[in-house]
């Protein structure tokens, strides 16, 4: 490390992955690699309705296999919720049931199968389900947005648009189910688990349990996938395990098949939303009216907070002097949505851009040159108010995108072929929303090492590269090499909360305050190496915490002001060919340039966009979830149709960097804004192909009901 100084850093380059090695050879360990002594196995009985009265619950009839636990809700030692926003959610439902699948009751059993042979009964008075999100009587969410008035400036616009757009649930498919382990011990539980937010799994289960927070630890396990799947709903899956777990005083296991974990978890919210925008001749947007409306699901879960950014985002990148943005999200009688990448600003932005493409065409004006006109430029003020910093980037990539596609030529030689060409341009908030990153408070903690230093925080792996990124930050600050650097394990009993991973947050929020907290380490160290500074003076800890920007001030009561740090920005473009007599659409190419601030890792920045884009995809043309009375009809991944390596088309990537002054070497955040585009750009292609589509999924059945234009 004497040599420090002169080595070339390794934030910008695509370095080995920390923990890549040992998931290639099989040392890194699932949680269903684990096991304990003595482990019971557990399952969760489930209500048949949709909605209703529980009347009972019986097991048997016949003999019980002997050892068997069983917790109901009288078990339950705390407050029978899981605690997220509201206390709306039961963790295990007795007299009102408001979904399928809601869990009613829990057994254990060190026979698994054994277990899953235990008939169970569940009696319930059928109610009458709401389905329909327009038909909901309650509301869990209201926000509306307002700058100048929109009515008066569409009553004046000499051109007006209107439509209506809808997009679909979404299953996370992450390719390792949800699963936990809770181990009573030492007075308390340990829960390891498959998790994002290891930190929200602890207070709900202080809460559940009536444990202080000293007798509740929480380890997250290697975890393969979340996509936001794995946010909140592992709070109701360990305290599943945790009950079970206290009253059996034995470790035990909950691990749900493929088929359970599809129908019982969280989904992407679906949406309805309409717009009415004005303009005048020449294409300059006068006023945006719009109407979002989301189906939460039974409970409230993060459903608030999804329709935030569903709202913030309803305008697209685009400056409008007068908007009007009413935004709801209501109760329906289906299992619960909640976080899914993107968080609400896919839905909102798929609706604005396939609305571009249409206003374009009423207005007689190339798409290209109508975002042009309108899209953001430093210096533009938002719909609540917010001044955009010097690194707003629309123009930069709407201009590259169509560069690089060639899109105006393959635009007018494709037209009445089959063939089309779409794009959309987005952009997605960076972190938690308006004052949500000072509620958070967040920390994090360097230690030094006789090796170097070792990264002490609560956000998690989730296969995005979060351990080698926040790595790279901290070795070049410091001006180390990677190698002296550690990431310790995701325990709630040795991290401080680093809040929640989530949000496009890790690495410019996170990312931030570990910089900080090397700077203060490298100060401290001087001249001194690790190994001369501990045997002088004993162990080190540096740990800082969220700072607020001072520029950035948010009024959370009238939705005013600056509601993110920044913005990332992206532009995609889609090609598709339609088959004549099927209506299959088959993706040739997408071309996504996406300006993230600084790519900290190259090779992860482009796996993030080309997986969300992948994941985009599935949800524009063939991921539909078919709900028949509250529950999911198609849940098993023969008929849940989500893209294979054979679906997705080739990718063309580029990665263009604005950097942003707060975030760590510039870096904003990269995860969900892929998502937001491909959607847009499928049905604004399919619009080029000849095909009048406003809602996704857009597959081959919906193809061949909509009208032709």
């Amino acid at each position: 490390m004497g040599k420090a100084s002169t080595r070339a850093g390794s934030v910008g380059r695509s370095v080995p992955r920390l923990e890549g090695a040992a998931k290639v050879d099989g040392r890194a360990r699932y949680v269903d690699d684990l096991s304990f002594p003595g482990m019971l196995h557990g399952r969760t009985i489930r209500a048949p309705h949709a909605c209703g009265r529980l009347r009972s619950v019986r097991l048997g009839p016949g003999g019980l296999p002997l050892g068997l636990v069983v917790v109901g809700p009288r078990d339950i030692p705390g407050d029978n919720v899981i605690a997220v926003i509201e206390d709306d959610q039961p963790a295990l439902a007795w007299g009102e049931i408001r979904h399928a699948e809601e869990p009613v009751l829990l057994l254990a059993h060190a026979d698994r199968e054994a277990l899953f042979a235990v008939p169970a009964e569940v009696e319930m008075i059928p109610g009458a389900p709401v389905f329909d999100p327009l038909a909901s009587p309650r509301v869990f969410k209201h926000i509306r947005i307002a700058r100048g008035d929109a009515g008066a400036a569409l009553r004046k616009a000499p051109v007006v648009v209107e439509g209506e757009y809808r997009t679909g649930a979404q299953e996370h498919v992450y390719i390792e189910p949800n699963g936990v382990i809770a181990v009573p011990e030492n007075g308390g539980i340990t829960v390891h688990g498959s998790l994002q937010c290891p930190h929200y799994v602890h207070k709900a289960l202080c809460r559940l349990l009536k444990l202080p927070a000293d007798k509740v630890r929480v380890v997250q396990t290697e975890t393969g996938g979340g996509f936001g799947g794995k946010e909140d709903y592992p709070s109701v899956i360990a305290g599943h395990a945790a009950l079970l777990a206290l009253k059996a005083r034995r470790p035990v296991k909950i691990v749900y098949d493929r088929a359970e974990d599809m129908r019982a978890t969280t989904k992407r919210h679906p949406s309805i939303v309409r717009l009415r925008t004005g303009f005048s001749r020449d294409g300059a947007l006068l006023a945006i009216e719009a109407e979002v409306v989301m189906d939460g699901g039974a409970y409230v879960t993060l459903s608030p907070v999804v329709l935030s950014r569903g709202v913030l985002h309803a305008t697209g990148p685009y400056r409008c002097p007068a908007v009007a943005i009413d935004g709801r999200v209501v109760m329906t009688n289906t299992p619960p949505n909640g976080a899914f990448r993107g968080f609400g600003a896919p839905q909102t932005q798929f609706a604005i851009e396939a609305h571009m493409d249409r206003c374009a065409e009423q207005l007689g004006i190339d798409p290209v040159k109508l975002r042009e006109k309108n899209a953001f430029r430093p210096g533009d003020v938002t719909a609540t108010g917010q001044k955009l910093p010097k690194d707003t980037s629309a123009l930069p990539v709407l201009r590259e995108a169509v560069r690089r596609s060639d899109f105006h030529r393959k635009r007018k030689a494709w037209a009445g072929t089959g063939k089309g060409i779409g794009l959309a341009l987005f952009f997605h908030g960076s972190g938690f929303t308006g004052a949500g990153e000072v509620r958070l408070a967040s920390r994090a903690s360097l230690e030094l090492t006789a090796k170097g230093a070792r990264i002490l925080v609560g956000s998690t792996e989730i296969g995005q590269g979060t351990r080698t990124m926040l790595a790279q930050i901290v070795a070049d600050t410091l001006r180390w090499p990677l190698s002296a650097i550690e990431v310790a394990p995701a325990d709630t009993g040795l991290v401080p909360d680093s809040g929640p991973t989530v949000a496009s947050r890790t690495c410019m929020i996170v990312g931030a305050i570990l910089q900080r907290a090397a700077r203060e380490l490298k100060h401290k160290l001087g001249r001194l190496t690790p190994t001369q500074y501990l045997a002088r003076h004993g162990a080190l800890v540096v740990t800082k915490q969220y700072e607020k920007p001072a520029e950035i001030h948010w009024d959370e009561e009238r939705y005013k002001g600056d509601a993110y740090g920044t913005y990332a920005w992206g532009c995609d473009v889609v090609e598709l060919e339609v088959d004549p007599v099927t209506r299959e659409v088959r993706p040739l190419k997408l071309t996504a340039v996406q300006e993230i601030g600084k790519a900290i890792h190259p090779g992860h920045s482009r796996g993030q966009i080309e997986g969300g884009s992948a994941q985009g995809l599935g949800w524009a043309l063939s991921e539909e979830v078919v709900m028949r009375d509250g529950k999911m009809a198609n849940a098993q991944l023969t008929n849940y149709m989500m893209p294979t390596t054979k679906d997705t088309p080739e990718f063309d990537v580029a990665i263009l960097e604005q950097a942003y002054r707060h975030g760590p070497f510039g870096a904003k955040g990269v995860g969900e804004l892929p998502m937001d585009g491909p959607a847009p750009a499928v049905v604004n292609a399919l619009r080029h192909a000849g095909f009048d589509v406003r809602e996704v999924p857009a597959t081959p059945e919906r193809l061949l009901k909509c009208a032709s234009r």
